[in-house]
């Protein structure tokens, strides 16, 4: 484990001296006129963030968020401020589009040829670091700190998904995590949804928003910045690549063969800090502690962005670091993702080119999955934290202690099948199944109107199902059990034809098949169409239409 830079050290003995003294600096800061009038004087020169205008006591407002960017759009040609989609309470969600000869539209973006990333903040809103980091980066941008960047690349910068759960700042969110002491956003949007179980079932505007995005904008590659939960361990931000099993093979080995262990190499030499694959420690059904990620199914980003054919990277800065150094860690994370891509931009679309091209048809894919366990012990850092008094509310607050020990631990950081179905040609929708079609369009799947006609096909025999006695997410979960039967299908007009020859085929397949975990019977959306012996009402055929 490397020492920590001076820097860095210098940083935090000034964070500890400072703390017992920022309760006065919150109040203030929070309420004081004359004192947001002057710092939107400097800003207009200095593009300061309130984190850093605040000592790091505040974290930006929906509206500091806003004026920034129109700042820097106004001090750079090359930055384009526009919004990609609304929130639910109809805040328009800003978007910064950076890149040379582009200006700002999606079809400027798409016509480009230039490797496009998409950079997003704040999707829950107590988890604060990536808003600051990515106005840092524009901030970057601005400064001329970036040039090299804006030949090649294109950056889409939304550093506050979660605008509505932003608002909604309490000094009590997230009570244990070290900072912003001024408060911090909730982690839900305004309808109680967790906008990162969202990605499947499309239930919020938000969700929507980055759908419509994807499918406009098309990046190639994606950047989602949180906080962590839960394990002490000593590294300063933990990561992930999409975990889904079916993701394309080669964005995973792009992913955990080169870029992710660039980025950790590049932080750890620069700035002395460990980077890791993100996990908790834990021990589960008796077993030994081990290293564990959190989930494959897409209902969450990067493992959504992942069966889009998409590189995606989910970063976690850690929870009981100090909020500045959290906000450090997530810029730095960035810079070297967007460095990686840079010096590999052509490589990076061919990959999701060559994705996109591929042939699923008669392969297998994987409908449920569980964890995989590494084939050796991998040295784990785990690390220790001290116990501080929050000035304003009283309750205590854990700090990052600068100590780490290793721990070997077996690691649980992907997942093998345990359930698998061929790919069809395409799947048959009666087409009063209104509320799916929407859905499939929102996401960009490709639909086709058929006519009446006698096709070979399967349907899936329903043995049983479970549905979860509780709500989650708004919805009682269901699984099904069964089998699929061949024979003739007699294909109704208006009926609609998804085929498996499309670039979203594996969103396609996840979200159709019976037996998925995440797809739309598991959600609820067709339990007045189940029950056992009946049949799934979506068909499916292996022979092209």
């Amino acid at each position: 484990m490397h020492a920590p830079s001076t820097r860095a050290s210098r940083r935090r003995s000034s964070r500890a001296s400072a703390l017992p003294a920022l309760a006065a600096l919150a109040f203030a800061a929070s309420g004081c006129a004359a004192q947001t009038a002057g710092n939107a004087a400097r800003g207009a020169a200095e593009l300061t963030t309130r984190a850093e205008r605040t000592d790091y006591v505040e974290t930006s407002s929906y509206a500091d968020v806003v004026a920034f960017m129109e700042r820097a759009a106004a001090a750079h040609p090359d930055i384009h401020l526009t919004t990609f989609g609304y929130t639910s309470e109809a805040r328009p969600l800003p978007l910064a589009v950076v890149g040379r000869g582009v200006d700002g539209t999606a079809e400027s973006v798409r016509t480009s040829g230039k490797t496009v990333l998409y950079l997003q903040g704040n999707i829950h809103g107590g988890e604060v670091p990536g808003k600051e980091a990515l106005q840092m980066l524009l901030r970057e941008v601005v400064r001329g700190e970036r040039d090299a960047w804006l030949e090649d690349l294109v950056l889409l910068v939304a550093p506050i998904y979660n605008a509505d759960g932003n608002e909604r700042m309490a000094l009590t969110n997230r009570p244990r995590q070290h900072g912003p002491i001024g408060g911090m956003g909730q982690r839900p949007n305004a309808q109680g949804y967790d906008l990162n179980r969202d990605h499947m079932k499309l239930d919020s505007p938000e969700a929507r928003s980055v759908a419509r995005m994807m499918n406009e904008y098309d990046p190639h590659v994606a950047v989602d910045l949180h906080t962590t939960n839960g394990t002490r361990h000593a590294y300063h931000l933990t990561y992930s690549p999409p975990l889904h099993p079916n993701t394309p093979a080669t964005i995973d080995d792009l992913l955990r063969g080169e870029l992710l262990p660039y980025v950790t190499e590049q932080v750890r030499s620069k700035h002395g800090w460990e980077f890791y694959y993100y996990g908790n420690a834990s021990a589960r059904d008796g077993d030994e502690m081990g290293w564990y990620t959190f989930d494959h199914r897409p209902r969450f980003n990067n493992n959504y962005i992942g069966l889009r054919n998409r590189i995606a990277i989910l970063g976690e800065a850690y929870s009981y670091a100090t909020f500045e150094d959290r906000v450090l860690a997530s810029l730095w994370l960035t810079q070297e993702i967007v460095d990686f891509v840079h010096a590999n931009a052509q490589r990076v679309r061919e990959i999701v080119r060559t994705a996109d091209a591929e042939s699923l048809v008669g392969g297998t894919l994987a409908t449920r999955a569980t964890f995989a366990r590494s084939p050796e012990r991998v040295d784990i850092l785990m690390g220790e934290v001290d116990e501080e008094v929050h000035p304003l509310t009283g309750q205590i607050m854990l700090r990052r202690r600068d100590v780490s020990q290793v721990v070997p631990m077996y690691e649980y950081g992907t997942f093998a099948a345990t359930d698998t179905e061929t790919v069809p040609a395409g799947y048959v929708i009666p087409a009063d199944l209104t509320d799916v079609v929407t859905r499939l369009r929102a996401h960009g799947v490709t639909l086709e109107a058929m006519s009446a006609a006698t096709v070979e096909g399967e349907r899936f025999r329903i043995s049983g199902v479970e549905t979860a006695p509780g709500p989650f997410q708004g919805h009682n979960e269901q699984t099904l059990s069964g089998a699929y039967e061949g024979g003739r299908l007699q294909v109704a007009e208006g009926s609609w034809w998804v085929s498996m020859a499309q670039p979203l085929a594996r969103l396609a397949f996840t979200l159709l098949e019976p037996r998925s975990d995440d797809g739309f019977a598991n959600w609820g959306f067709l339990a007045d169409r189940l029950e056992p012996g009946g049949y799934y009402p979506i068909a499916r055929s292996h022979t092209a239409r």
